[in-house]
């Protein structure tokens, strides 16, 4: 008895079919961290791969990195390759989190807050 193959890509073979065998992004996209902040610049067009359509979709407010992630269900290197895609055909802007306020005092609370309320709804 042979072993059948199942039809749809599963785990690496997905993220190699996902990235184009790419293991990480490159240029601008090398930066990116789990608080970049994405948001679309255009809409998807027809033909575009899935997750891109919903990187787009999803980014018409802005969105972190790992918010991308777990809304698809995929690592941060996947998502970091896909965006490098999305940045390199201007499809989409990186803007980088908020800093530390200048007082010395760390992070805005209230932002902390905000999310974390996000996440927990996720």
């Amino acid at each position: 008895m042979s072993a059948s193959r199942p039809t749809d890509p599963s785990g690496l073979e997905r993220y190699y079919v996902l990235t184009g065998g790419r293991s990480g992004p490159d240029g601008p996209a090398s930066s990116l961290d789990v608080a970049t902040l994405i948001v679309s610049r255009t809409a998807p067009v027809p033909g575009m791969q899935h997750e891109h359509e919903e990187i787009i979709r999803r980014c018409r407010d802005p969105l972190a990195v790992a918010e991308i992630g777990a809304h698809l269900g995929l690592p941060f290197h996947i998502v970091a390759v896909l965006l490098a895609d999305l940045l390199d055909a201007g499809r989409v802007e990186a803007r980088n989190p908020i800093p530390a306020s200048s007082t010395g005092s760390g992070p805005d609370l209230e932002l902390l807050e905000e999310v974390l309320s996000a996440l927990q709804k996720l």
